[in-house]
């Protein structure tokens, strides 16, 4: 396995939110700076930043600045590196 345990649960602790998975629904379809996520919530603003910063910690998402905008996009690397290991996690192992 990859990822390690404490990686890959702090990966699905991140996703194991309604609003945070919402969220990466949204940006599956493209990069979104965070007033247009905002304005698909009844959320405040400080409340975005919080999910958004366990989506960041986690690696779930990205972010760059864009003058006054954080734009924010999907972590590929990350969702390749959960698709590969997900299989190891219930397969029979002979250890």
């Amino acid at each position: 396995m990859e990822l390690s345990y404490a990686r890959l649960a702090a990966i699905f602790k991140a996703l194991s939110d309604e609003t945070r998975l919402h969220i990466i629904d949204m940006l599956s379809c493209n990069e979104l700076c965070a007033c247009d996520i905002l304005s698909s919530f009844d959320l405040s603003q400080s409340t975005l930043s919080y999910h958004m910063k366990i989506l960041l910690d986690a690696g779930v998402v990205k972010s760059k600045r864009n003058g006054l905008w954080t734009m924010y996009s999907i972590n590929e690397e990350t969702f390749q590196e959960i698709l590969s290991v997900i299989p190891d996690l219930y397969q029979h192992k002979k250890e």
